[in-house]
């Protein structure tokens, strides 16, 4: 297990050029692994997408239903990460590796049981959960048939959640990338191998991804296990370490659902605006979603690097990390913004030739080019606060947040302006989220040193 444990050096002034360099270094040596970690996760689908679309129509839509179940379940959990960084990261800079690591077992033992009750709730309900998602006579059997097997590996994908918590806390982001890069590759030939060299169909996609899933838990625990054993920490479940872990995960969850409904608002507005905005806007998401793996990348790095700071009792630290991270996030979203903005004549015709579709899509498009450096913004204050343990206050200001937008965005189709002034409103949910984790950064609330936030 690597750590990178570096901090900038104590005689130096938090504030000075020297400092600054450290800093700079150390979030490229975290965010860049980070962000091509994020990348490899998507192209999981994208694998099965293309090597299920040619079985035929049918099994694609199925395909695309289940996905969106199992995706839309695994990502309620991304909590499983998320506080175990911090909570891991916090004993790191405390210098107490034994702990650290006993930390991310809690988490790793949450996150076999959250699968396991997962498991119980989807084999026998999947035929009603794809019944819920209006899947068609023709696709609900495929959607079945791929929803219960896969559902076999959602404990080995929050097992990977939360060991990736484990060792970004340790301030490792690139064992995450191998295995990320090995699990994508693995998934690839196992898809190919199993539907056509087996003849298995969908369910031989399905059995490759809980397959090539299973491999990358079991190279994380591998990782995991060694440095427990080098560090003499107990893999023993821990029930009040788990319970422990499950109630820092609880406000985290509540900001994840937050999100979520702010982006199935989103999606419904768009859907009464009419099938060229809905599919301008399903591009856009498309791209959103890319643009946010670059901004969560520094999130990430953020969340390492603030927790370490904290757990060491060094608030100056913390607080030049923060500035440091903050600016890191404005020119990246100034960079981003400008790429859309560049690229757009190149990428719009790889999505669609719909001539409407393209009206709807530029000027939408503009304004998420224009809002990048409020998003660059947003994702590192929201990695500094989760970095520090704040999770009650995101959770209170994303409920905040949806209360802001969702009316906003339900007015769109009665005042008119189409898709253009929905992403309006989605900037306008930008700005409130930007605002409420200003307020807190500032405010010096979120300064909580020690091995533990109490």
């Amino acid at each position: 297990m690597t750590q990178a444990t570096e901090h900038a050096p104590k005689d130096l002034d938090p504030t000075s050029r020297a400092a600054r360099r450290g800093h700079d270094r150390e979030i490229i040596a975290l965010a860049l692994p980070a962000f091509a970690a994020l990348v490899a996760e998507p192209l999981f689908v994208m694998v099965d997408s293309a090597v299920v679309g040619h079985l035929g129509t049918p099994q694609l839509a199925g395909l695309g239903v289940a996905a969106a179940l199992l995706t839309t379940a695994v990502n309620v959990f991304v909590f499983l990460a998320y506080a175990t960084t911090a909570a891991v990261a916090r004993r790191v800079g405390a210098g107490d590796l034994p702990g650290a690591v006993r930390q991310g077992m809690d988490g790793v033992w949450l996150a076999l049981l959250l699968g396991a009750a997962l498991v119980a709730v989807v084999l026998p309900t999947a035929p009603a959960l794809v019944d819920l998602f209006g899947a068609s006579a023709t696709a609900a059997p495929h959607a079945v048939t791929y929803l219960r097997i896969s559902s076999l590996g959602i404990p080995a994908m929050l097992v990977v959640l939360a060991a990736t918590g484990v060792l970004r806390g340790l301030q490792d982001t690139r064992t995450p990338l191998y295995v990320a890069i090995g699990g994508f590759t693995a998934n690839a030939a196992l898809n190919v191998t199993l539907v056509y060299g087996a003849g298995l169909g969908i369910a031989g996609s399905a059995w490759g991804t809980v397959i090539a899933q299973a491999a990358m838990a079991a190279a994380y625990l591998l990782v995991v296990v060694r440095g427990a054993r080098r560090h003499g920490a107990s893999l023993r479940p821990d029930p009040a370490g788990i319970r422990a872990c499950a109630q820092a995960g609880v406000p985290l969850l509540v900001r994840t659902l937050s999100l979520r409904a702010i982006l199935m608002v989103a999606t419904a507005v768009a859907a009464r605006l009419g099938d060229a905005d809905v599919a301008a806007h399903q591009i856009i998401l498309t791209l959103w979603s890319l643009l946010a793996f670059a901004l969560d990348a520094i999130a990430i790095a953020g969340q390492a690097i603030i927790g370490r700071y904290l757990g060491a009792g060094d608030r100056a630290g913390a607080q030049a990390a923060c500035r440091r991270m903050l600016r890191w996030g404005i020119v990246s979203g100034v960079v981003l913004g400008l790429l859309v903005v560049a690229t757009r004549p190149l990428f719009i015709p790889l999505f669609t030739s719909d001539g409407s579709v393209h009206d709807a899509l530029l000027p939408a498009l503009l304004v998420v080019a224009v809002t990048q450096p409020v998003a660059g913004v947003v994702f590192v204050l929201d990695g500094v606060l989760m970095g520090a343990g704040d999770g009650p206050y995101l959770a209170w200001a994303m409920i905040a947040t949806l209360a802001v937008f969702a009316p906003v965005a339900l007015l769109v189709p009665v005042l008119g302006g189409g898709l253009t002034a929905l992403w309006w409103a989605m900037a306008l949910m930008m700005t409130v989220r930007m605002a409420t984790l200003w307020l807190r950064t500032r405010s010096g609330r979120w300064i909580v040193t020690g091995a533990v936030r109490s």
